[in-house]
């Protein structure tokens, strides 16, 4: 019975997490803040593969796992770039672009749950990585311009709730033997988060941006093949009309 609630109290400590990332924004703690948004990542990568080991997967802890996903990765994502950033625009303004992150955030989210496809892709940017880039994108508050930030908030809101695809490791799992190093695989993390919360973030930051990215290349890889087929058959269209009009 113990074993069966592991992955929800991951779960609960990922929204545990996220609460306390809001708290410690507000406390003037930002790359903390951030440090524990990655690491409420983590748990959230964790929970499902533990779930599918311990054959403990359940719709309670799918429907957990998007409410903790709300908070955690749509909400204090949100909250951290809006007391960093944004507080010194326009309140409309401001408190609009706050709060269009985590509302598609919810709307990736209920779209993932009625959605059931084996595909090995994502549909639209995960709320996870969306959030990480986010939190972590604020902590370069001095070195990039508000009005960038505002854009890539913006940006990776319409990420979440479009139909790009991107690469899903879910499906990389957890074998049963081996679900014992989870726990010391989250207390390594939060101990190197404690002491080095201002190069943690920063770093974790580029390949997480990186991954956002590659969504939209792929998606301009794959647009662009059928782009050029279309020229490419209007192209003989044109030349087959042309020839038919010569005189024989």
């Amino acid at each position: 019975m113990i074993a069966k609630s592991i992955p929800s109290l991951l779960t609960v400590g990922n929204l545990f997490l996220g609460i306390i990332a809001i708290i410690l924004v507000f406390n003037e703690k930002p790359e903390m803040a951030a440090v524990m948004v990655l690491i409420a990542m983590l748990l959230d990568g964790v929970d499902g593969r533990v779930a599918r080991a311990l054959n403990a997967q359940s719709e309670f802890g799918k429907e957990l796992d998007s409410l903790s996903d709300v908070i955690s990765f749509g909400v204090a994502p949100a909250f951290i770039m809006y007391v960093v950033a944004f507080q010194d625009l326009s309140p409309a303004l401001a408190w609009i672009v706050t709060a269009i992150f985590p509302i598609c955030g919810a709307l990736r989210l209920a779209r993932f749950n009625v959605i059931t496809s084996n595909a090995g892709y994502f549909i639209g940017l995960p709320i996870p990585a969306a959030g990480g880039v986010l939190a972590t994108l604020a902590l370069f508050k001095d070195d990039i311009a508000t009005s960038i930030l505002l854009a890539s908030s913006l940006v990776l809101s319409f990420l979440m709730v479009s139909t790009i695809r991107y690469p899903n490791f879910k499906k990389v799992g957890i074998p049963r033997s081996a679900v014992w190093v989870v726990p010391i695989i989250v207390v390594v993390s939060v101990v190197l988060g404690l002491l080095f919360e201002h190069q943690l973030s920063k770093i974790l930051f580029v390949p997480l941006l990186l991954y956002a990215l590659y969504g939209l290349k792929k998606n301009v890889d794959r647009r662009l093949p059928k782009r050029s087929r279309k020229r490419g058959k209007a192209q003989e269209n044109a030349d087959e009309s042309v020839k038919s009009e010569k005189p024989a």
